[in-house]
């Protein structure tokens, strides 16, 4: 099995048409056809398939690609790698949900960029429930989630830190006086929530139904400043991290309300596939996010 036949085979399936693969492998069509004969006689199963003019990846090519993008983008890490240029390059991509985004990633990835010009740094915000898949199908690197203090089986992680969350109103709400709450008091509040999935609104939500608390009326967010910005008016109770809310508690601008969230405990995490090279950039990004934990 040769490179140069992975490198074709990832091209026609990409393009699922011979004469756009030899046009740009900068071959002719025959050249094609002809590694792709080898490589499928080597394996001993058929890759792609030919319906006419048009070409189809069969399921054990559909299989084969998974690993042929994998080799070309660990081969390509590893040219950069062995540049005699001095400085580190590669592509580095980077995943996280929109809180740790705007509040806990910034400084990490200015300061990348400061240090690693050389290296292609793509940053990519992905909702909670899509950060675990990003990262099976090897579209991510290296995901932050903001998640329960727990292993992820398959993956590689480390905790950065603790996260307190907040239970919180405007400074005008009737329940922003009170030392003290019961589950009656939330009767007919709105909550404003993040999305379905995320595990901090998962635990308030078990929590308040362990209280004997049945359906809750809520508004539904993909935003936590969104979330904060809405609290502020009054316009319900929202559930969010200290990161996210710390300048607003110190203005007065929002009030936490006596409820206990110490039951389960969340951090920022920072996984890897434990499958994965670990390529320079990915080190290199490691040990620097490390330094912030």
């Amino acid at each position: 099995m040769e490179l140069r036949q992975l490198k074709t085979f990832y091209t026609l399936a990409s393009t699922l048409n011979f004469s756009r693969a030899a046009e740009v492998q900068n071959y002719v069509p025959s050249t094609v056809t002809m590694q792709m004969k080898a490589l499928e006689e080597e394996l001993g199963v058929k890759l792609v398939d030919r319906l006419g003019k048009k070409v189809i990846l069969t399921d054990a090519g559909r299989r084969f690609l998974d690993y042929v993008v994998r080799i070309l983008s660990e081969l390509e890490e590893a040219e950069h790698a062995v540049k005699q240029s001095g400085e580190m390059t590669g592509t580095l991509v980077i995943s996280a949900d929109e809180t740790l985004c705007t509040y806990r990633l910034p400084a990490i990835l200015r300061l990348f960029r400061l240090r690693y010009p050389g290296i292609r740094l793509i940053f990519k915000p992905l909702s909670h429930a899509n950060l675990k898949q990003s990262l099976r199908e090897g579209d991510a690197d290296i995901i932050f989630m903001l998640d329960e203090d727990k292993h992820e089986i398959g993956f590689c992680g480390e905790k950065m830190q603790d996260e307190s969350f907040y239970i919180l109103v405007a400074p005008d709400h009737p329940l922003a006086s009170r030392t003290e709450l019961d589950i009656e008091d939330f009767n007919g509040e709105t909550f404003l929530l993040t999305e379905k999935g995320c595990s901090y609104r998962t635990f308030f939500e078990r929590s308040l139904s362990q209280k004997g608390m049945g359906g809750i009326t809520e508004l539904e967010f993909n935003s936590a400043e969104a979330i904060k910005q809405c609290a502020k008016i009054g316009m319900g109770i929202a559930i969010l991290p200290e990161m996210a809310v710390t300048a607003e508690l110190s203005r007065g601008e929002l009030v936490s309300l006596p409820w206990d969230m110490s039951a389960t405990s969340f951090a920022t995490q920072m996984f890897w596939h434990e499958e994965k090279w670990i390529s320079p950039a990915i080190q290199a990004f490691l040990n620097l996010a490390r330094d912030f934990a």
